[in-house]
């Protein structure tokens, strides 16, 4: 089963903020929603260990993240893929791109993901919403990195 999907989040942070944010494997476990082991193996890759409940099907996934293509402090590619057990496996990427705006940081991604297994017969809606909420939570966790104070406001 393939899914796609994008969206687009305002963080009121610097462009730069938002870039290292993305890189640093201790963000990046706190903003991957059920994210229990987030671990740096190079500059680019990353070992994790993720739990994801889709319907009645509650799995451990332990998987690879890569990150190509990068162009800081624009944007990259995110990939990754993890084996479910006998819950399946899932694997996909996301290109996200990073645009200076008056209020911080436009974030904008699209991804792709596939599925196999006891997943990929649980319905696409099920799976598509459920990909769409966990993709939602991790961007809505990283531009809750932003400060929350009012913008405009100028320090110093």
């Amino acid at each position: 089963m393939a899914l796609e999907m994008s969206g687009s989040y305002d963080i009121a942070l610097p462009r730069e903020k938002v870039w290292a944010a993305l890189n640093d494997p201790a963000v990046l476990k706190a903003c991957i929603p059920g994210c229990e082991e987030l671990e740096q193996v190079s500059p680019t890759e990353l070992k994790a260990l993720v739990v994801a409940k889709i319907g009645p099907v509650k799995a451990k996934f332990r998987g690879t993240v890569v990150l190509s293509e990068l162009d800081p402090p624009n944007g990259y590619r995110i990939g990754g893929e993890g084996e479910g057990g006998v819950a399946g496996f899932a694997k996909g990427g996301a290109v996200v791109c990073l645009a200076e705006i008056e209020s911080g940081t436009r974030l904008d991604y699209t991804a792709e993901a596939q599925i196999g297994g006891k997943l990929a017969q649980l319905g696409q809606r099920l799976v598509a919403g459920t990909a769409k909420k966990l993709a939602d939570d991790f961007f809505r966790n990283l531009a809750a990195l932003g400060d929350p104070a009012p913008t405009g406001d100028a320090a110093g």
